[in-house]
C-alpha cells in the first residue's frame, strides 16, 4: 500500500463526493450546457466555462488563469468533445493546486516530522475552528497518536468549554486555565505537559480575532516566542482554519491572517453545505499555501486529508454521490 492508498480508501472517497455534490452539481450543469451540441472550444464556450468558474468560487485571478492555460491548449486544435474538455479542466485546475512535498507532508497514520510534533490553529470564530481541532485529535488519535490540547483561547469562556467538551469526545487530554488567563502562558504549560507525558501531537487553540490585527499579531508572536523556549523549532506548523461556505470572505480572512503571521498550511471546512467549493483552488492559487485538510460533514471522520488529484475527480463525477 503506497502513501496514496493510505490517504485516500474507499470510505474517504465516499466522503469527499458526497461532501462536493452541491458544488459538483452547480458546477457540473454549466459545464454540460456550455459544450451541449459545440464542436469547437469557441469564445461561447470559454465564456460559459468562465462563469461555471466563478459560480463555483474558484475567484476572478484564479478563474482567467484557468481560461488562459485551456486557450493555449485548444489553440492548434479547436474540436473537443465533453469528455476531452473535462480532463483538460481537471488537469489545469489540479495545476493550480499547491503542489511539492511540503503539501502532503504527513498525514494522521503517518510517522511526524517531530516529537512532539506542535500545530497552532488560527482562524476567525465561526469557521469551525474548535471542531477541527476537536476532529484532528480524534483522528490523530484513531491512528495510534497520543495528543494533547491546549485552550489557548483564553478570551472566551465559550472557547474553551467547547474545546474541553471536544476532548472528552476525542479522548484526549487539555491543558487549561480561567477565562482571561495569558494565552502564551496556557501554551507554554501545554508543552511541557506534552514532553512530560511523551505525546506525539499538540494542538493549540488560539483566539479568532480580526478586529484588531497588530494585536493578535502580537499575541501570536509571544505564544510562538514562549513555545520556543521549550522547541526551538516549534510551532512545526500554524494551521489557518477557513469556512468553505463564506466563499470570498474565506480569501479576505487568508488575507489578513497571512499578513498578521506565517501561515503554513490550511484547513477549509463546511464544504458540504455549499456549492462555492471552488474556494479551495481560490485560496490555494492565491496564496501559495498547501491545503492540508477540508471538512466535508459533521461526523469525526469528516475531516479529510486533502489530496488535490482525488479533490478535483470529485468535482467531475455528478454520479458518484
Amino acid at each position: 500500500m503506497g502513501f496514496f492508498d493510505k490517504l485516500f480508501g474507499k470510505k474517504e472517497k465516499e466522503s469527499l463526493d458526497q461532501g462536493l455534490q452541491k458544488t459538483k452539481e452547480n458546477f457540473l450543469s454549466r459545464i454540460t450546457k456550455a459544450v451541449a451540441g459545440k464542436s469547437t472550444v469557441d469564445e461561447e464556450v470559454l465564456d460559459s466555462i468562465e462563469d461555471a468558474l466563478i459560480a463555483a468560487d474558484v475567484g476572478i485571478d484564479t478563474t482567467v488563469q484557468i481560461i488562459k492555460r485551456i486557450e493555449a491548449r485548444v489553440a492548434k486544435d479547436k474540436y473537443l468533445n465533453t469528455a476531452e474538455l473535462n480532463k483538460i479542466l481537471q488537469e489545469e485546475m489540479e495545476a493550480l493546486l499547491v503542489s511539492g512535498p511540503e503539501t502532503n507532508s504527513y498525514d494522521f497514520h503517518s510517522g511526524l516530522p517531530a516529537k512532539p510534533y506542535v500545530i497552532l490553529v488560527v482562524g476567525v470564530n465561526g469557521v469551525g475552528k474548535t471542531t477541527t481541532i476537536g476532529k484532528l485529535a480524534y483522528n490523530f488519535k484513531k491512528a495510534g497518536k497520543l495528543v494533547l490540547l491546549g485552550a489557548a483561547d483564553t478570551f472566551r469562556a465559550a472557547a474553551v468549554d467547547q474545546l474541553t467538551i471536544w476532548s472528552e469526545r476525542a479522548g484526549v487530554g487539555i491543558v487549561k486555565k480561567e477565562m482571561g488567563s495569558d494565552p502564551a502562558s496556557v501554551a507554554f504549560d501545554t508543552v511541557n505537559s506534552g514532553i512530560a507525558k511523551g505525546v506525539d501531537v499538540i494542538l493549540i487553540d488560539t483566539a479568532g480575532r480580526l478586529h484588531n490585527k497588530a494585536h493578535l499579531m502580537e499575541e501570536l508572536s509571544k505564544i510562538k516566542r514562549v513555545v520556543q523556549k521549550v522547541i526551538p523549532e516549534a510551532p512545526h506548523e500554524v494551521l489557518l482554519v477557513l469556512d468553505g461556505s463564506t466563499g470570498q470572505n474565506a480569501v479576505e480572512q487568508a488575507r489578513q491572517f497571512t499578513s498578521a503571521t506565517e501561515v503554513t498550511a490550511l484547513a477549509i471546512t463546511k464544504l458540504d453545505g455549499t456549492a462555492k467549493g471552488g474556494v479551495v483552488l481560490s485560496i490555494a492559487y492565491q496564496f501559495k499555501i498547501p491545503v492540508k485538510f477540508v471538512g466535508v460533514g459533521e461526523k469525526m471522520e469528516d475531516l479529510l486529508v486533502f489530496d488535490k488529484h482525488e479533490f478535483v475527480d470529485s468535482l467531475f463525477n455528478l454520479n458518484r454521490s
